[in-house]
């Protein structure tokens, strides 16, 4: 990765801001990107001392004209893109029938909105460079999660989207690669809606037992490194719910709502 420059949406915590600090040990060039500018600061400044060239943009990604204007300004300070990483998103938590659906087109903005509209002005630059297009979906992104319909659609969206967008270009030199962590400790749980649009606080999961951010982001750093096009990430919650839901889709619908279900204060009854 050294001296690749890489543009990383939702930079400012969780994944992404892993993701950010793996590029830096890795010599990358790096472009921040998340509507929290204040933490891009804090990060920007720590990575200069670490000698990394960094450039950070604030970014809403579900409004087209930032993501435009990030991607030119990523262009006009580096002169060149050679990766986009779009892992800004947000979660939800609530069952269809008590949800404001607002909170659908809100998830839906950021997650897959937000993909779209980054990798659109990225791209003639990314078939510039042969450089590679990410998203970072999830193990949702598979299999539908009670509780989280509005999340696991732009996971799906997503996924479609990009496997669609690397065999258009499939003779142009464009990596595409879809990475999908399985339950990973970041702050994505605790900012995720509830029914009414409301971050719900605290966790409903136990952190300790996660991957972390750190072990994601490495993986998914090695999988751009070689090229790879799909990365499912974890064994039980990933790789065997996957392949089960290829040959046995209601054992997993079962195992899936029995595992929602058990979590604390959880929507399903």
């Amino acid at each position: 990765m050294r001296d690749k420059v890489v543009i990383v949406t939702g930079a400012s915590s969780g994944i992404g801001k892993a993701l950010v600090y793996e590029l830096a040990h890795q010599g990358a060039k790096v472009v921040l990107a998340a509507r929290n500018m204040e933490e891009l600061h804090l990060i920007e400044k720590d990575l200069k001392q670490m000698g990394t060239a960094v450039l950070s943009v604030q970014t809403d990604v579900t409004q087209e004209a930032a993501c435009r204007e990030l991607i030119e300004k990523a262009y006009d300070f580096f002169g060149r893109i050679d990766v986009l990483i779009n892992n800004a998103g947000i979660s939800m938590r609530a069952l269809l029938e008590d949800l404001d659906l607002e909170v659908l087109r809100k998830v839906m903005a950021v997650n897959f909105w937000g993909t779209v509209y980054c990798t659109k002005y990225a791209l003639p630059y990314l078939l510039a460079s042969r450089g590679s297009l990410v998203g970072v979906i999830s193990i949702a992104g598979f299999i539908g999660l009670p509780g989280r319909t509005g999340y696991a659609a732009s996971k799906f969206a997503v996924r479609g989207f990009l496997n669609t967008v690397r065999i258009e270009n499939l003779k142009k030199g464009l990596h595409v690669l879809v990475a999908a962590p399985g339950f990973t400790a970041s702050n994505i749980r605790k900012t995720a809606l509830n029914a009414h649009g409301n971050q719900q606080g605290e966790s409903p999961r136990n952190e300790n037992k996660m991957m972390s951010a750190e072990e994601c982001a490495a993986i998914i750093i090695k999988g751009i490194r070689k090229r790879k096009k799909e990365i499912i990430m974890t064994f039980t919650e990933g790789k065997l719910a996957v392949f089960l839901s290829k040959w046995w889709p209601g054992l997993v619908d079962r195992l899936s709502y029995k595992l929602m279900a058990k979590e604390p204060d959880s929507p399903i009854k």
